[in-house]
C-alpha cells in the first residue's frame, strides 16, 4: 500500500526515458541511504535508553560526547554529501542538453501562457496546443519560454522540471525510451488556472514521427 504512489502517469518513479531514469536512481539511492541512517539512529537510541551507563567520570562523559558530536555531527553529514555529489553529478549530466554521439537532436519550441501551452516545430509551420509529438529513442531539446508569468514544464516520466521565464529561453533535454503517451503539467503556481494547465507528450516510432510531420505539413 505504501508503494501505491510509485507508479502511474505522473510518477517520476516509473521512468520512461534516460533523464527520468537517472532521477529515479538518485531518488531510490537517497531513500535507501537515509533509511539506513534512520534505522541506525533508532537502534542507537533504543540501546542508549536500555543500557546501564554505570559509573562514568565527567572526563569520560565529555570524551564520549565529543566522539558522538564529531562522528554524527561532522563526519556522517560530510560523508553523506560527498556520496550524493559523487553519484548525483554524473547522473545530472544525463539531463543536460549535451551533443549526443550521433548528433541527432529534435528541436521543439514551447511557450507557456496563462493557462495553456503553445508548441511550435521550427521550419515546419506546425503549431499545437497542449500536446507534443516526439520520436521515441531520439533526444529532444525543448526551448522553453513564457509569455506572461513564471511557469515550469514537467513530464515526470521523461525528465526533471524546468522553469520558464518571460524574456528568457531555457533548454530541457527529454527522450522517451518507447512509444506511448506521457502526461505533463505546470509545476509552478501561475494563477487560478494552474491546476488545469496540463498537456500530453506522444512518443512515436521514428518512422511514425516522420509520417506525422508530413501529414501535419500537408494539412497546413
Amino acid at each position: 500500500m505504501l508503494l501505491g504512489g510509485c507508479s502511474g502517469p505522473m510518477s517520476s518513479l516509473q521512468p520512461g526515458g534516460p533523464s527520468a531514469q537517472a532521477g529515479a536512481w538518485m531518488w531510490w539511492g537517497m531513500f535507501g541511504f537515509f533509511t539506513l541512517v534512520l534505522v541506525a539512529v533508532i537502534v542507537l537510541w533504543l540501546h542508549a535508553m536500555r543500557r546501564d551507563p554505570g559509573e562514568v567520570s565527567d572526563r569520560e562523559a565529555q570524551r564520549e560526547q565529543n566522539r558522538w558530536v564529531i562522528g554524527g555531527g561532522l563526519i556522517l553529514p560530510i560523508l553523506s554529501i560527498v556520496v550524493i555529489l559523487a553519484v548525483g553529478i554524473p547522473l545530472g549530466q544525463r539531463m543536460l542538453p549535451l551533443p549526443p554521439d550521433d548528433g541527432e537532436v529534435v528541436r521543439i519550441d514551447v511557450t507557456a501562457h496563462q493557462w495553456w501551452w503553445e508548441v511550435s516545430y521550427p521550419d515546419t509551420g506546425i503549431v499545437l496546443k497542449d500536446q507534443l509529438h516526439i520520436p521515441a529513442g531520439v533526444p529532444v531539446d525543448l526551448r522553453l519560454t513564457s509569455n506572461d508569468v513564471i511557469h515550469a514544464f514537467w513530464v515526470p516520466r521523461l525528465g526533471g522540471k524546468m522553469d520558464m521565464f518571460p524574456g528568457r529561453t531555457n533548454i530541457l533535454r527529454l527522450e522517451a525510451d518507447h512509444p506511448g503517451v506521457y502526461h505533463g503539467s505546470c509545476s509552478e503556481f501561475c494563477g487560478r488556472g494552474h491546476a488545469h494547465m496540463q498537456f500530453t507528450v506522444e512518443a512515436h516510432e521514428p518512422d511514425g514521427y516522420q509520417a506525422w510531420l508530413t501529414e501535419m505539413q500537408a494539412d497546413d
